[in-house]
């Protein structure tokens, strides 16, 4: 018994070891924009404060795009152009994250730098953070 949980055990750990590899690669800088939170951003169509960071961010992206609302500090990006990739901020920013300075100015307002991984042009992460 104990020569066939071997193999297993091989495989198991060869297979961990690609799909870690997999994850290594999809996490290469594939882009960086800065944003600039307004007060247009920190609110919802219907004027009620967002209380989440990645939502003021999808906020801002849509003013940005859809909008053509924006500040000084606020640059075009390539990637939440349309309103489905902008759906995908949640789940982007929880592979991610947001430093802490960067989630006090998405509740409150300023600059912030948003740099995007992934792997062929498609993003599979986001790391939030204020600029040097």
């Amino acid at each position: 018994m104990r020569h066939r949980i071997q193999p297993l055990k091989t495989a198991v750990l060869a297979l961990g070891l690609a799909l870690a590899s997999q994850v290594a690669v999809a996490q290469d800088q594939i882009g960086s924009f800065t944003v600039f939170i307004g007060k247009s951003d920190l609110t919802n169509a219907k004027g009620a404060a967002l209380s989440e960071p990645w939502k003021v961010l999808r906020r801002d992206r849509a003013n940005y795009h859809r909008f053509g609302v924006s500040q000084p500090g606020d640059q075009w990006d390539p990637y939440f152009g349309s309103s489905q990739s902008r759906k995908s901020l949640q789940t982007l920013v929880a592979r991610g994250n947001i430093g802490p300075k960067a989630a006090r100015r998405l509740k409150s307002g300023g600059i912030i730098l948003v740099r995007v991984f992934g792997q062929g042009g498609k993003p599979t992460a986001i790391k939030v953070s204020v600029p040097q």
